[in-house]
């Protein structure tokens, strides 16, 4: 599943040059030249990032990052800011609305590559490429391979074969282990905002999970945590 990238910039040059870039490098792009066009698109599309151009008609950059901060739904969606401003004062200004990075024109594609996948590594691990190791489980984002290694019959490695929604759901917790997910988080990170799903639905797949897990003695590392939700780890539940 692609990451989504919204880009909100009114030079069409600038804005063609970005969507060209990403996509190369595999996102998914969705362009608008307005903050006003970019709140309309957010309600139907929510990105996994907001690359926003201060500068933009109507209303500015700024406000638009401020009113994402203050929508529960928007919040932690990660907002780099474009801008030729270049003075200190402008970037506290930025980076106080609520952006988690500052980028100021001109800028080298590669560069602006660079700093999103950054931002994504922080705020999102499962959006991001890297290949993630927990407890003898590999998940590769690349190629949507599932290796498991440290088998209980012996040494050696063997491919997991997963449904695509059971592969998510894996990458999600494991880019975030340790933390414990409530249901609700995990549709929304798993399923999307967008589809109506059941909490119950969560069970059903994370059952599923555990026993494709199972078969290479790893379903244990998907725990339940009583009244919260579920979480991936290496710990032994007792020792919790």
């Amino acid at each position: 599943m692609s990451t989504t990238v919204l880009v909100v910039e009114d030079e069409s040059a600038i804005q063609e040059l970005i969507a060209y870039n990403l996509r190369n490098a595999g996102f998914a792009v969705v362009c608008v030249n307005s903050a006003e066009q970019a709140a309309k698109m957010v309600k139907e599309v929510l990105p996994d990032l907001v690359l926003l151009d201060w500068m933009l008609p109507g209303r500015s950059g700024i406000e638009f990052a401020r009113s994402l901060r203050q929508d529960p739904r928007t919040k932690q969606i990660p907002v780099i800011m474009l801008t030729a401003r270049v003075e200190e004062g402008d970037k506290v200004v930025g980076l106080e609305s609520g952006a988690d990075d500052y980028i100021t024109k001109p800028f080298s594609p590669r560069e602006l590559i660079a700093r999103i996948k950054a931002v994504l590594r922080r705020s999102l691990p499962e959006a991001s490429d890297e290949i993630l190791d927990v407890g003898g489980v590999q998940i590769n984002p690349i190629t949507h391979r599932v290796t498991v290694t440290n088998l209980n019959e012996g040494t050696g490695e063997r491919e997991l074969l997963l449904s695509p929604t059971e592969y998510r759901l894996l990458h999600f917790l494991m880019a975030h282990a340790e933390r414990v997910h409530t249901r609700a988080k995990l549709l929304d990170r798993v399923w999307g905002d967008h589809i109506f799903v059941e909490d119950r639905t969560v069970d059903v797949h994370i059952r599923r999970l555990r026993k494709s897990l199972e078969v290479v003695g790893k379903a244990d590392l998907v725990q339940t945590v009583r009244g919260a939700g579920y979480r991936f780890s290496v710990q032994n539940e007792s020792e919790i």
